[in-house]
């Protein structure tokens, strides 16, 4: 997780003072996609988003699947890192996506995932999971009890109280996962893309668990995981 140390003047009972602070580091991730199609070679710069460095490779992942563009880890063969905020990811040649559905202005800041989609009509995603079919039940004592967790599950957070998590939980209130980032959305692609890796998809029979509100944009990439 990225964080930097500042000196900083704190105000506090009346006095200011000098002291060293932690701050949540927020730098680009440029993502890129390659595929080998019948056509050609396709290469193309697919996003730029505002992110907390750490689990980038997740984060790709969870930012490929929830766009709709890949539907099972496999659908990836390589991610080649150029340095430590360009990766260009090798798509299977049986990946098949509309290009134009995917595009967008570039440009994704950390406080919007959806910012940049080139039309509206390019907004809503579909999930290969519909229509979903869960039995999922929790108990009203482990709803209550889940926020502090998150909160002291959040190593970052502590560090610097500016950064978001979300976490994926079984019916047991157990947590299988806690990602954190600067986005909200980040940390949600974070965790789905940590999940492909680990978990059976679709992620049925658990939750999931956010810092802040829930937005649009967070509960269309938890309906794309099948959550």
């Amino acid at each position: 997780m990225d964080s930097i140390q500042k000196n900083i003047i704190k105000y506090s009972e009346g006095k200011f003072l000098s002291t060293a602070d932690s701050i949540a580091q927020e730098s680009p991730l440029e993502i890129r996609i390659r595929q080998e199609r019948t056509a050609g070679l396709l290469q193309k710069r697919l996003a730029v988003t505002m992110r907390t460095k750490g689990n980038d490779q997740e984060l790709i992942k969870g930012f490929l699947f929830t766009e709709g563009i890949i539907q099972a880890k496999n659908d990836i063969l390589h991610i080649n890192e150029f340095d430590t905020d360009v990766f260009e990811v090798e798509l299977s040649r049986l990946v098949n996506f509309d290009l134009s559905k995917v595009d967008r202005n570039f440009f994704v800041s950390s406080s919007c995932g959806v910012c940049g989609k080139a039309s509206k009509e390019n907004i809503e995603t579909e999930s290969p999971f519909l229509p979903w079919s869960s039995k999922l039940k929790i108990s009203p004592i482990i709803i209550t009890k889940i926020s502090n967790q998150l909160r002291e599950s959040q190593t970052l957070f502590k560090l610097t109280g500016g950064v978001h998590g979300v976490a994926l939980i079984n019916a047991q209130g157990e947590f299988l996962l806690v990602r954190e980032d600067v986005g909200r959305h980040n940390a949600m692609d974070k965790v789905i893309g940590a999940a492909m890796d680990s978990l059976d998809l679709p992620l049925s029979e658990q939750l999931v668990l956010v810092s802040g509100r829930a937005s649009f944009e967070l509960i269309q990439k938890a309906g794309m995981a099948g959550i």
